[in-house]
């Protein structure tokens, strides 16, 4: 156990907002990233700067809740809360952290850890962190709605038909304003900062000054300096592949106003973390985003009861459909020369596990 709290800046928010940059450049300036982390990929070549374990524990439990990584659903904060009430996955975090801060290839560097899926589990992080004397710190990287919403249609969507990608540009968006008033939340009573990516790819050193200001973090640096430094060749303005507005983003008039407000508070919040004003009003948005969506989840109802009984229609006509031809197997297998005698109750157990793995397999 450390004697000294231990400084973790937790970088969380949308994904595709530049959170690997931003976590990639706090390594290349001497924070620790738990190893081992998360290998480069075609959506990320540069890497990601996330440990392997944090994201693995964050994507198990949504899986679990059926949650995605920016939900727009206002129930899933309920269903993250029941969840948690458990202990058990904060007891899991705790044991994880504990070894982070034993691992001896950290020395006694700062602890950076990256995962979008952080602001869900809020709760157990602080609860880890304090039983733990850990200090976190929340670290935001901000991103404009409409270019989140077409770097994910680059990265996930491209292979997609344009009905769906029509209707994750809604959704996206709509997922974008409650991942950020979430993470707004989560932060609030920690010390915090707020960064827009942007401004990070345009000059890092002047960007991460205020933000090494306000987390109280050392860096291997003098942001004053222009002497070269490895995040130099690391951050460059190319890395900016969305540059879309609101004009190539087709969603309800209603929410791309608020979107663009939610995305001018935080900016605000860059410079003053803590305004009273700006919390306000994003509480305000926050209640009546709740509203706007009870009122889409009871227009579409009838539309929802439908897909899912014609779903329930198809599985079932599906099953009765393999069980069919599976019987069809059977008897032609019983009626072949060479095939050996099944009795009856073999024959149904046979058609059981067969039913089971064609199922599986669908």
């Amino acid at each position: 156990m450390p004697t000294t709290s231990t400084p973790l800046v937790l970088v969380s928010g949308s994904g595709r907002s530049g959170t690997s940059s931003l976590a990639g450049t706090l390594k290349r300036l001497g924070l620790h990233v738990p190893q081992p982390e998360v290998e480069a990929s075609e959506t990320n070549p540069r890497g990601f700067y996330e440990p392997q374990w944090v994201i693995d524990f964050h994507k198990r439990h949504l899986r679990e809740l059926a949650l995605f990584n920016i939900d727009s659903r206002p129930a899933a904060v309920g269903l993250v809360a029941d969840y948690l009430a458990s202990g058990e996955p904060t007891a899991e975090l705790r044991e994880w952290l504990a070894g982070q801060l034993e691992a001896p290839e950290r020395g006694d560097a700062q602890i950076v850890v990256k995962d979008p899926h952080a602001f869900w589990f809020a709760h157990a992080w602080e609860l880890a962190s304090h039983d733990l004397d850990i200090d976190l710190r929340w670290l935001t990287a901000l991103r404009h709605p409409a270019e989140v919403v077409g770097s994910r249609d680059i990265a996930y969507l491209s292979s997609q038909s344009e009905e769906l990608r029509l209707t994750k540009e809604t959704s996206n968006v709509a997922g974008w304003v409650h991942a950020a008033l979430l993470t707004e939340q989560a932060g609030r009573g920690y010390k915090r900062s707020f960064v827009r990516y942007v401004d990070l790819l345009s000059d890092w050193r002047a960007a991460l000054a205020p933000v090494q200001e306000q987390l109280e973090i050392e860096l291997n640096t003098d942001l004053t300096s222009t002497e070269h430094h490895a995040v130099d060749d690391f951050i460059e303005p190319s890395m900016r592949k969305s540059q879309l507005t609101w004009d190539d983003v087709r969603t309800p008039d209603w929410l791309r106003e608020m979107a663009e407000e939610v995305w001018r508070l935080l900016g605000v919040l860059t410079t003053s973390p803590k305004d009273r004003d700006t919390l306000m009003a994003l509480d305000r948005i926050h209640e009546d985003y709740n509203s706007r969506y009870a009122d889409a989840v009871a227009l579409t109802f009838d539309h929802t009861k439908a897909e899912s009984t014609l779903a329930a229609r198809e599985a079932r006509d599906a099953q009765r459909a393999t069980v069919q031809q599976l019987r069809r197997d059977l008897e032609q297998a019983r009626r072949t020369p060479a095939a050996p005698t099944v009795g009856g109750r073999e024959a149904a157990g046979i058609l059981r596990r067969a039913v089971v793995r064609r199922l599986t397999r669908r």
